[in-house]
């Protein structure tokens, strides 16, 4: 009985990993197709489209302007996180708790109607459509994230390391820099790779405010708009590549944290 017990448990996990992975499998397969319809049965491998998306000047424009978005805004917002998250953590303030809701709503807010939102504020702010009206959309829909994450490790062991730096003299940035951001660097990694790969794959709010610079996934919708080929496949693969190889990193600065 136990071991039919084991083997259910096996089939089901793989059964759900399959059921997870297998379209992912499907599309990188797909993209290494020789030719023109990425449809059964199978003839490749081969790269050939690959080449032609790297050769596709605006496809290469709209991945240096995805790295580009998500980098910067992933800073952006993680700074702010955890400058939001050091203060409601260390300081008594007025209305701290409905704060914190506020700060932490955005979250729980589809991003059509944040997208539409910030539309229409820049329109009326005379902000044109571009990426960086869609970096600080991303922004807006990461700090939250960040947020979280970055005040759920502000523990009180960290107050009294905190406290003993400012009795031996030390200023409150200092303190700051060098006690409190390197005692919360897992955290704020977390939060910083998390909203990478969040920006890099976002579509609704980079479709709504870019305009002639657009980010990938947007591309990637063009594209499909004329129907599915191996050269979709293909770009969708090296964003697929680029989520992770950002999971990578961020385990790997886990990794030698722990081990630090």
């Amino acid at each position: 009985m136990h071991r039919i017990v084991r083997i259910a448990s096996w089939l089901y996990a793989l059964a759900i990993y399959a059921f997870i992975f297998l379209p992912v499998v499907v599309l990188v397969l797909f993209s290494l197709q020789a030719t023109s319809f990425p449809i059964p049965p199978f003839t490749g491998p081969s790269l050939r489209w690959y080449d032609a998306v790297l050769s596709d000047t605006r496809l290469t424009s709209a991945l240096v302007n995805s790295l580009l978005v998500a980098s910067i805004s992933s800073l952006a917002a993680v700074t702010l996180g955890f400058l939001s998250a050091w203060g409601f953590a260390r300081f008594v303030l007025p209305g701290s708790g409905p704060l914190r809701g506020l700060i932490t709503l955005p979250l729980t807010v589809s991003y059509l109607i944040i997208g539409m939102g910030l539309l229409v504020l820049f329109n009326w702010a005379g902000v044109p459509k571009s990426l960086l009206a869609a970096g600080i959309g991303h922004v807006v829909i990461n700090l939250p994230l960040c947020f979280a994450i970055i005040y759920s490790q502000m523990g009180d062991h960290q107050i009294n390391i905190e406290r003993a730096a400012r009795d031996l003299g030390a200023p409150e940035w200092k303190v700051l820099l060098l006690i409190t951001v390197p005692v919360m660097a897992p955290a704020i990694f977390a939060g910083f790779f998390l909203s990478m790969t969040f920006s890099w794959d976002e579509f609704v709010i980079s479709f709504l405010l870019t305009r002639f610079d657009t980010t990938l996934p947007v591309e990637i919708w063009n594209l499909l708009r004329s129907g599915l080929n191996p050269k979709t496949n293909a770009v969708g693969s090296l964003v697929f590549a680029v989520s992770i190889v950002l999971v990578v990193l961020f385990e790997l600065t886990l990794l030698r944290r722990r081990r630090a």
